[in-house]
């Protein structure tokens, strides 16, 4: 059913993803994260002044933090938005990025605003070193330099990859499953790239990245994917930070981009003469005992469906962030009510062009690439409904249920 009030995603970008140390390497988060405003409000002749509040996310602080404060503020003006922009940055970890989205959808379903920006970037290449303990003087002996990204776990936690490992196995879910699903991955997005569903001007933007000698490199694709990935490759691998099951394969690198989505009410886009991408039905946010991160989209989506009036059966797709590939299999085995038929059926129509393990996880920007990424293949599908999910880290979760409409064609 339309109604004036519905939430409609009109445009949606991203960067292409780049690795750790590559193309993208020392380029400011902050100006990827200009990067994709302008080119969201571009596609769909949108004026910075037409958005009336704006939700960044970015989940690596300290990066961030290379430009002092206020990312969402510095990226908007950078961007070319007026000094009367209202933003908003936000740190929910892997989330923020589709947080930045749900806050949006609730501002314009409360009737508070008409146009809404939920962007998210990060450069997990840029993070720097600290050095903890010298501002008040320092005697004699060594001074230690500590890295943020090592382990990627929090002082007083786990490594996120110990618990995505144990709570694996937890679920019957072994190491020789996650190598699996992990060249899976891989396979699916180079099949899709192949054949064209990851390309500049739907998905993708091209990014020119200036270099100190020479024309500058035109960046337009994803540069983590492995074609070349073999499940024998992959069982060799050892494992990290002390987890059981994971390793460099079957986890997502520490990547860098940034992703837009612009969202209006139905009414509006119907003024500005825009066909919406997508009707956002209903969207969530969860949090769990803290070393469940691998889990928590599998009791995300049922509550995000369940505010949708919609069960896992009316649904045709199904995008759940690979911050492991644990975490699809263990929410996947959760939906599916450890019935393996149902597991496999699910499985199915989850990620079916890839994920993270290929395409790259730049945590602040994931949130909202999973959500465009569902939309654009159900847009090749002629319409549908889709859920997508994400786990952030120490077990918070964000989840979303689109339907793309024939009447959007």
């Amino acid at each position: 059913m339309i109604e004036e009030n519905d939430v409609v995603v009109v445009s949606a970008v991203r960067t292409p993803f780049g690795k750790f140390g590559g193309v993208l390497r020392d380029i400011p988060s902050i100006e990827l994260g200009a990067m994709v405003i302008r080119e969201v409000l571009r596609r769909v002749n949108i004026k910075g002044e037409e958005v009336e509040e704006t939700y960044y996310g970015t989940a690596i602080p300290a990066e961030v933090a290379l430009e002092t404060d206020v990312p969402a503020r510095q990226a908007t003006l950078k961007a070319g938005m007026p000094s009367s922009s209202i933003s908003l940055t936000i740190d929910r970890a892997c989330c923020s990025s589709l947080t930045a989205v749900r806050l949006g959808f609730r501002a314009i379903k409360a009737g508070e605003i008409e146009v809404a920006l939920a962007v998210g970037a990060d450069n997990m290449s840029r993070t720097p070193y600290f050095l903890t303990d010298i501002r008040w003087g320092k005697g004699l002996g060594h001074i230690q330099l500590l890295d943020g990204l090592y382990g990627l776990g929090y002082s007083e936690f786990n490594p996120v990859s110990v618990d995505a490992g144990e709570v694996a196995l937890e679920y019957g879910i072994t190491r020789e499953n996650q190598d699996q699903w992990a060249f899976q991955s891989q396979m699916k997005y180079t099949k899709a790239f192949a054949e064209g569903k990851f390309k500049v001007g739907e998905e993708l933007m091209r990014v020119e990245v200036p270099q100190k000698k020479g024309a500058p490199i035109i960046f337009e694709k994803d540069e983590f994917p492995r074609p070349d990935t073999t499940l024998e490759k992959l069982s060799k691998l050892p494992l990290i930070y002390g987890s059981p099951t994971v390793t460099a394969g079957n986890a997502p690198g520490l990547d860098t981009g940034g992703s837009a989505i612009l969202i209006m009410s139905r009414k509006k886009a119907k003024e500005k003469g825009l066909r919406p991408l997508a009707k956002i039905i209903s969207m969530v946010a969860t949090a769990m005992s803290s070393r469940l991160l691998a889990a928590t989209p599998g009791f995300t989506i049922p509550k995000v469906l369940e505010k949708a009036h919609m069960n896992l059966d009316q649904v045709d797709l199904i995008e759940i962030n690979e911050a492991f590939a644990a975490v699809p299999l263990v929410s996947i085995k959760i939906l599916a009510n450890g019935d393996s038929k149902k597991m496999g059926e699910l499985l199915k129509k989850t990620n079916v062009n890839g994920g993270a393990i290929a395409i790259g996880h730049p945590v602040g920007a994931s949130g909202a690439r999973i959500l465009m990424t569902l939309i654009y293949e159900l847009r090749r599908r002629k319409g549908g409904i889709g859920v997508a999910s994400i786990c952030g880290g120490l077990a918070q979760g964000d989840g979303a249920v689109v339907q793309v409409e024939s009447e959007s064609f």
